[in-house]
């Protein structure tokens, strides 16, 4: 069994740790639909007390990754492929939609905080804490870009597709960022040469990169059970 013992540093930011911990052996496919997450395990396996771990809970319901039932507690419903398939066509169909849109909106001001994040992103290193961080700056990236979009719901909707996994993907795939990094600087490029219909489409092409990447996941973490 691994060893999930948070540090005294991890306790620093302990919410967040916590959560992200359960999120991770979630959504790496250590559950099986209908498995129960117990609480006073947890609690025990991370050296934390019970609050943290009810508080995760309540995020990760929130995320889709469980579900409290009354007298079992917290059952966990992992992310299958089809979920994959479905967040991700969806964020490509209206992620794309949304940049394409948003371009003509964009200010200076956006741009130079766009090209800020990107330099910020790719000094980072592959430690956990980096890591973290590249989920922030990434996050914000995102929303730099559709946000000049005029359309209002497809914020929202959007918005609705980034809770759970799509906002923690970079601390399942961190081997993965570097590809990100190359797209990143991509729609930075597109932006300042105002080619929308090019930004859409690296747009596209890396979520779902994303989400191919996700399935190879999920899929050899299968073979590995079996």
């Amino acid at each position: 069994m691994e060893d999930f013992l948070l540090t005294d540093q991890d306790r620093a930011t302990l919410q967040y740790k916590v959560t992200t911990k359960l999120r991770e052996v979630i959504l790496k496919g250590d559950f099986k639909l209908g498995d129960r997450l117990i609480q006073e395990e947890w609690a025990t396996k991370l050296g934390v007390s019970r609050m943290p771990i009810r508080e995760a809970l309540r995020q990760l319901e929130v995320e889709g990754l469980v579900r409290i039932e009354p007298r079992r507690g917290a059952i966990v419903t992992p992310i299958s492929i089809s979920d994959i398939e479905e967040i991700y066509q969806l964020r490509t169909l209206l992620e794309g939609e949304a940049v394409e849109r948003s371009l003509p909106f964009l200010e200076e001001d956006d741009i130079t905080e766009l090209e800020s994040l990107y330099s910020q992103m790719i000094s980072l290193n592959n430690t956990e804490k980096d890591v973290e961080e590249f989920m922030k700056l990434n996050a914000e990236f995102h929303r730099i870009l559709r946000h000049g979009c005029p359309w209002r719901r497809i914020h929202s909707m959007i918005d609705t597709l980034w809770k759970g996994i799509p906002l923690y993907t970079p601390s399942l795939l961190s081997n993965h960022i570097k590809e990100a990094h190359q797209e990143h600087k991509q729609m930075v490029e597109f932006i300042r040469q105002n080619e929308p219909k090019k930004l859409r489409r690296i747009m596209e092409k890396h979520i779902l990169r994303t989400r191919d990447n996700l399935i190879r996941m999920i899929e050899k973490k299968d073979v590995e059970k079996d």
